[in-house]
């Protein structure tokens, strides 16, 4: 058994510990590890797709700047951006310097571009948005060209420029192609979809990312919203107060993280109400398997 395996195994015994309705609530939020060092990370982060892509209309940046501030407030880390979301990655490194880089900023963003040569420009331009002297995780998005760019990213880690390293899907695609890599390469963390209702990575991936000792990073966590607009048409049920959720939104991500193989789930939004709901999920007891499956079949069943 390597380090990676050992963190990995590690990690997952304490939260299987730590969970259920009678475990007594963590004395702080739930930040959990990354296995390849053991450097924990806030379990709920913030993805800037769609919410974050707002241009440069002054009242709209202020606004989400509320959001940011929040997100750190309530102990926020890790933000998830890519040169995919359009004016996202400018708008972060705007709103992050007028909150002069708060402490406890987990910079991730994506290399997205079909030719690995073009890789390092668009990684530099992205580390020049941001004002960050470097990221914390660099990932492929989804899956393109990742070959050359995987030994772009590897290299600048092994320089010193890059602390992680990683790669990413979505909307359940390419998950064959995700196991290849997650196999055959020395990555840090891997991205892709997991909520209550896609869970086809619980089958292959978490189970790999445990053995491999890879983070995972749950993105799509809502279903761009769809999911919370569905669930709330109809009442919270009772046995959510098992677990310490007061909302949807808090019962939805602690079924994400409370997965031991899962590292971070990444929701978005634009409202600072909706943030505070977010980050609530880091506090109180995490359900256990049994009311995992509870979940499950009560969503199912709307």
């Amino acid at each position: 058994m390597n380090r990676r395996q050992f963190l990995a195994i590690g990690g997952a015994t304490l939260a299987s510990l730590a969970a259920g309705p009678g475990a007594a609530a963590p004395s702080g939020p739930l930040r959990k590890p990354i296995p390849s060092s053991g450097e924990r990370i806030p379990a709920i982060g913030m993805g800037t797709w769609i919410t974050f892509n707002i241009g440069s209309d002054a009242q709209t940046r202020a606004q989400r700047a509320d959001v940011l501030r929040t997100f750190f407030a309530h102990g926020g880390g890790m933000i998830d951006s890519s040169p995919m979301y359009g004016s996202a990655e400018a708008v972060v490194g705007d709103l992050l310097g007028r909150l002069d880089y708060p402490q406890g900023l987990f910079s991730a963003t994506k290399v997205w571009t079909s030719s690995g040569d073009d890789g390092p420009g668009e990684i530099e331009q992205s580390r020049r948005l941001w004002g960050v002297e470097r990221f914390d995780l660099l990932q492929v998005h989804n899956l393109l060209a990742w070959r050359p760019h995987l030994e772009t990213l590897l290299a600048m880690k092994d320089s010193g420029r890059l602390r992680y390293v990683g790669i990413t899907t979505s909307h359940g695609r390419r998950h064959g192609d995700l196991e290849q890599v997650m196999r055959d390469w020395p990555i840090d963390f891997v991205q892709a979809t997991y909520n209550v209702v896609d869970r086809d990575v619980e089958q292959r991936i978490l189970p790999l990312a445990a053995e491999r000792g890879i983070a995972f990073i749950a993105n799509r966590p809502f279903r761009r919203g769809a999911l919370i607009d569905r669930v709330q048409r109809e009442p919270l049920p009772a046995w959510a107060a098992d677990c310490d959720c007061a909302d949807w939104a808090g019962l939805l991500l602690k079924f994400i993280v409370s997965h031991p193989a899962v590292t971070c789930a990444i929701p978005a939004t634009s409202r600072v109400e909706h943030m505070v709901e977010n980050m609530r999920a880091m506090h109180g007891r995490q359900p256990d398997p049994a009311l995992r499956r509870r979940l499950v079949e009560h969503v199912r069943s709307l």
